[in-house]
């Protein structure tokens, strides 16, 4: 197990500054994950750690171990990490034993224990009944864990992992986020992860880094992150949201893009607003606050998506898939909404709310 210090990183490729003044330390033993959409400066934040780039400025410490920085520079082969890219990049003339074992055969560790090594990691990874299977023999899912074993065998301190499912179907996909998370926990390895994945970064991380153009917007468990979103953005990339335009006075927020229908509110803030609510969070009720017309329905077995108009403004609810049968397009429905965040002008959160209306 490893700890990264991360200290003033910033990185820039001409004048294009894609990372600025990164600091954090991840923990031993902590599964982190950088997330953000494209271009946001997140795999460049791990190649920085692997040592594939260098740092414009910042230092960068594994463990006590200044690894970049100043005049100081560790070569990735010596920094003690595993690598797992989004290609799958496994020999293909190789089978598996020999594909897994190759980081040992390079530093000629001796026969014996590069079987035993071997051996031990292929069961970790379910996959010691394919040892002599070539790749092509494989599906995509198990030359995942090809790659994920070579990364392992050599008994790294650090696992960075670059997207490695985005090119596996999405039920695979699933299946291996569990995977990867349960062999993190059997190891105990402390682990960086890049995604682009919500999904992925919620159902695996024990902290989650949100970028947004070289910067970190937030840092925080996946429920911190999740229900107490530092700005519109993060509220926004993380979850599904719709944001409405109110005006807050009297212990009531109107919307008036919804004819002036309103939900109680006991926050301080008065005047304009910006009210973030997720569709999981509003509920058809007969006494309900708010009142449209059902315009579209979408049924997705475990739920219902729908599509509620209320005066100008477009709602959506997702309601529980039982509730499909009793619902038809074009009906009058009534709505509470469970919780919602209301955010002031500048897009800062305000707070977070969590009311009956």
């Amino acid at each position: 197990m490893a700890t990264v210090t991360i200290k003033n990183v910033s990185k820039a490729f001409g004048d294009n500054v894609v990372l600025k003044e990164f600091n954090e330390t991840f923990q031993e033993g902590e599964f982190v994950t950088l997330l953000g959409p494209s271009g946001c400066g997140k795999t460049t934040m791990l190649r920085i750690i692997a040592g594939f780039e260098k740092p414009t400025s910042g230092e960068l410490y594994i463990d006590d171990q200044l690894v970049s920085g100043g005049k100081t520079f560790v070569p990735p082969e010596k920094r003690s990490i595993g690598m797992v890219f989004q290609s799958y990049a496994v020999w293909p003339h190789m089978n598996v034993f020999d594909n897994v074992a190759y980081p040992l055969t390079i530093q000629r560790v001796p026969k014996a224990k590069i079987k035993e090594q071997v051996e031990k990691v292929l069961e970790i990874v379910h996959l010691s009944q394919y040892a002599q299977r070539l790749p092509n023999q494989l599906s995509g899912g198990q030359q995942q864990r090809v790659a994920l074993a070579r990364a392992l065998v050599a008994a790294p301190k650090l696992l960075l992992l670059d997207e490695p499912l985005s090119n596996l179907d999405a039920k695979l996909r699933e299946s291996m986020r569990f995977e990867i998370k349960d062999i993190q926990k059997k190891l105990g390895i402390t682990v960086v992860y890049v995604t682009h994945d919500q999904t992925e970064a919620m159902a695996m991380s024990d902290r989650i880094f949100l970028i947004n153009r070289g910067v970190v917007q937030q840092c925080g468990t996946p429920e911190q992150i999740y229900n107490e979103p530092a700005n519109q953005f993060v509220a926004d990339f993380l979850g599904k949201v719709d944001f409405f335009k109110g005006e807050a006075a009297n212990g009531r927020i109107v919307f008036p893009g919804m004819n002036g229908q309103s939900i109680a509110y006991d926050g301080p803030r008065t005047g304009k607003v910006e009210v973030a609510i997720r569709p999981e969070n509003i509920y058809f009720a007969p006494d309900g606050a708010l009142e449209g017309v059902l315009e579209s329905q979408y049924y997705l077995g475990d739920v219902d998506d729908c599509r509620v108009r209320v005066g100008e403004t477009l709602v959506r609810v997702i309601a529980n898939g039982y509730e499909y049968k009793d619902l038809k397009d074009g009906q009058k429905v009534r709505m509470n909404v469970r919780s919602f965040m209301v955010f002031e002008d500048n897009g800062l959160l305000e707070q977070m709310l969590k009311i009956q209306t």
